[in-house]
């Protein structure tokens, strides 16, 4: 988990292994190109690297003594995980810096996941370029048949229906609506994406890219019930708990009971004693955290139990 200055999860254990490294490897006349790209030294960690457990979790790569992770993983299988990035020379920028390799064992594929999302928003490793913070995360809701965009630090997505796709801001999602209109042949005038045409039909009405609501060749209810259809893909689903749940995770040598609220992640435990101290009221809508959970909870194939 965290380094010593941040708390730490109930229950985990962060694992440090440390190596030094010098310099970069110089080309020879009979090294492949890639040799030439790689770090001197990174023996040490590869030997670090192999010590990792074949087992799902998370692994944090570190610099220099006090800043930021360099880069925040996550795999079913730590070790390979880990040596692949030593052999990868596409990384030599990040690997040249590396000096520690942390990891945590979760029990299973979705306590990494979940891990894993949680430790890159928190300290923002330097070469990750995804699962960072989402300032305006937000989703579509129809108010009269017509869409609208809704933030997540406004309204609540874990308990009110009807939403539909989860967006990093407002232009991911009025594209989605694009994308769907040209799917379909929806109006971009009735979407609330266009001005309404002077006169007639629309311009993509003229040219067969809209079915024509805007001209009274189709009805506007007829329309909206076509984008409702539209929309079922992404709709979100509402929390389906009066409360916490936790979910349990058992890699045959580490057992995890992760605990999550409202579709967001409070943290994994041993037993069943400390996944009830994790009980609290949760965060914001957390949408990477509903990502990796709706699909196993909603289908009941995991082992879940009420807090």
């Amino acid at each position: 988990m965290k380094r010593a200055h941040s708390p730490r999860l109930p229950g985990s254990r962060l694992h440090r292994r440390a190596a030094p490294l010098s310099g970069i490897v110089r080309p020879t006349p009979d090294a492949p190109p890639s040799a030439a790209l790689l770090p001197a030294g990174l023996e040490p960690l590869r030997e670090v690297a192999r010590a990792l457990p074949r087992a799902p979790g998370v692994y944090l790569f570190h610099g220099e003594r006090g800043g930021l992770p360099l880069y925040i993983g996550k795999s079913v299988d730590l070790r390979s995980r880990v040596l692949s990035h030593l052999r990868n020379a596409q990384e030599a920028r990040m690997l040249q810096q590396l000096r520690r390799i942390d990891h945590e064992r979760t029990g299973g594929e979705i306590g990494a996941l979940l891990l894993e999302a949680r430790l890159i928003k928190e300290q923002l490793p330097l070469f990750n370029q995804r699962l960072r913070r989402q300032q305006q995360l937000c989703s579509l809701r129809l108010v009269d048949g017509m869409p609208e965009v809704v933030y997540a630090n406004r309204i609540d997505f874990a308990h009110e229906p009807d939403f539909y796709g989860l967006f990093a801001g407002r232009r991911a999602a009025l594209d989605h609506l694009r994308e769907l209109a040209d799917a379909h042949r929806l109006c971009l005038h009735l979407l609330g994406l266009e001005r309404p045409a002077v006169r007639g039909r629309c311009f993509r009405a003229m040219l067969g890219r809209c079915a024509g609501a805007c001209a009274g060749a189709e009805t506007e209810a007829a329309h909206r019930d076509r984008l409702v259809a539209s929309l079922q893909a992404v709709r979100v689903a509402c929390w389906p708990f009066g409360g916490a749940i936790g979910l349990r995770e058992d890699d045959g040598e580490v057992a995890r009971i992760h605990v999550v609220r409202n579709w967001c992640y409070l943290g994994s435990a041993p037993d069943l004693a400390r996944a009830r101290a994790l009980r609290r009221v949760a965060p914001a809508f957390d949408a990477d955290a509903y990502r990796v959970l709706c699909k196993p909870i909603l289908l009941g194939n995991h082992d879940l139990i009420k807090l």
